[in-house]
């Protein structure tokens, strides 16, 4: 079978941009442990540009490392620590930056290529600009996280975490759904999303919901409060639950109720799964469909059970960052079932 010129392009469009989103993963992955290790705050400087190099020379690092002492986090948590212990923790967050630049190279350089080799379907390129546009954001609100936490409070608001977690995860959904999009080809006119088309668009914003609030639980390190499971230490519903004044504040403030909330969005996500997987089942799956199913289900299963070992043994920094991966792991099963679904390529 011979392929069009316009397949092969969009082929090739497609390889690119599923390794801007395999690093793009890797990025979250890197941004969940340089946050379990603490090591956000190590550099107290943004500079974008120069910032690519790190230092090379005793004298280099201990220029540094002497700006670190005038930090917060410094003077309030790690008074006396070493060079060589600064020099961990500067590695993680440098390596973070670093990466995200490298995204924006990988990203940025082929697109133009791309386009002005008229290899860019019609319609794609102002999709491709937009994801370019967001990247940019990213490190803008990635500078503006960090910067919460070199004033006074030497840790990072949560707000602003659960911000910059989300905006990687919406550039990732979006870059995900191109690619979906391109691979799929222009859709048939006489297609018509299926009738659980809205069920898969749903739990795509369920997920994110999720997502967001587990943003919250690692920005307040909710997650050490209760190292138990299914009950929240001696009870299902702990006390003290939505206390506060304003009670609606606890929800993005108080350690219990985040924690709850959490807990409480995977149950929900649990049952609206299973109960999406069911009914799809029983209209019938072509082979595709099938294992989309198959894929958010073990999904699913695999999140749980990494959730909830995080839990239990006390967020370890490998199992709580497999568990961020894994919420990386459902959004892309999720959207890939609710893609298929709009597209309407149910048999």
């Amino acid at each position: 079978m011979v392929l069009s010129r316009q397949t092969h392009y969009d082929r090739q469009i497609a390889a690119w941009l599923i390794l801007c989103a395999a690093v793009i993963f890797g990025m979250i992955l890197l941004g969940g442990v340089t946050r379990l290790t603490n090591s956000g705050l190590s550099m107290v400087e943004w500079r974008p540009i120069m910032g690519i190099v790190p230092p090379l020379t005793d004298v280099a690092w201990q220029e540094v490392f002497d700006k670190y002492r005038q930090s917060p986090e410094y003077l309030k948590i790690n008074r006396g620590m070493s060079l060589d212990a600064f020099k961990t923790i500067f590695m993680f967050e440098y390596l973070h930056r670093v990466l995200g630049r490298l995204i924006g190279v990988l990203f940025f350089f082929p697109m133009l290529f791309f386009a002005f080799t008229g290899r860019v379907r019609a319609g794609l390129m102002p999709r491709l600009w937009l994801l370019f546009v967001l990247g940019g954001c990213q490190g803008l609100l990635g500078w503006y996280m960090v910067k919460s936490g070199l004033v006074d409070n030497p840790h990072v608001s949560q707000y602003r975490l659960t911000a910059h977690l989300g905006l990687a995860f919406v550039i990732y959904a979006a870059m995900l759904w191109v690619i979906l999009d391109v691979l799929a080809g222009r859709r048939p006119g006489s297609r018509e999303p299926h009738a659980l088309a809205p069920w898969g668009v749903g739990l795509v914003g369920l997920v994110f919901l999720m997502i967001l609030s587990g943003g919250l639980v690692a920005g307040t390190k909710a997650g050490f409060a209760y190292s138990t499971w299914p009950l929240m230490g001696t009870s299902f519903v702990p006390p003290g639950l939505y206390a506060g004044d304003p009670a609606w504040l606890d929800a993005f403030e108080d350690i219990t109720t985040i924690q709850f909330n959490h807990r409480v969005f995977a149950y929900l996500l649990f049952v609206m799964i299973h109960l999406f997987a069911w009914r799809l089942w029983r209209t019938g799956l072509g082979g595709r469909e099938r294992l989309a199913t198959v894929f958010l289900l073990a999904a699913l299963w695999l999140q749980v059970i990494l959730g909830i070992s995080t839990l239990l043994l006390h967020v370890p920094i490998s199992l709580a960052a497999a568990h961020q991966g894994g919420a990386v792991v459902l959004l892309s099963a999720t959207l890939y079932a609710a893609h298929l679904l709009r597209r309407g390529r149910l048999s």
